[in-house]
């Protein structure tokens, strides 16, 4: 059994947190469940987006990693979000079986990636301890 259950949080370094809150909570819809002078949290289907002003100065490479998170139509979401300020980094690609993809520079310089999986379902997994 993998001791691995999953992608849990995903976290933006940002160089102004309350502009990137402001931001954030446009884009997705809904308001942070938790706030700090040094890190903001959002609900986003049961995962974490986090922005942290502190993970700025760590991160070297904004490419290396890409979370792509979940939308019903891609093309809607691309249109907004090039509405709300962001530059769009990737096209949209289809990745075959109806997989689509696209991804944002957001305005602090974070990627930011869209998928329309029409095969992806959450499941629940079990978190037990390993044994010996």
């Amino acid at each position: 059994m993998s001791q691995f259950s999953g992608v849990q949080s995903v976290i933006y370094g940002v160089s102004n947190l309350e502009e990137a809150k402001a931001w954030y909570t446009t884009l997705l819809e809904v308001e942070p469940y938790f706030e700090a002078e040094c890190y903001v949290g959002f609900n986003v289907g049961g995962f974490e987006l986090g922005l942290d002003p502190n993970a700025r100065n760590v991160i070297s490479r904004a490419d290396g990693v890409v979370a792509y998170w979940g939308v019903a139509d891609i093309a809607a979401q691309v249109d907004r979000m090039n509405g709300l300020g962001a530059r769009q980094h990737g096209e949209i690609v289809d990745v075959g079986e109806g997989i689509l993809m696209a991804s944002f520079l957001d305005p602090f310089g974070n990627v930011f990636g869209l998928i329309q999986n029409p095969h992806f379902t959450l499941t629940s997994t079990s978190t037990q301890e390993p044994s010996d």
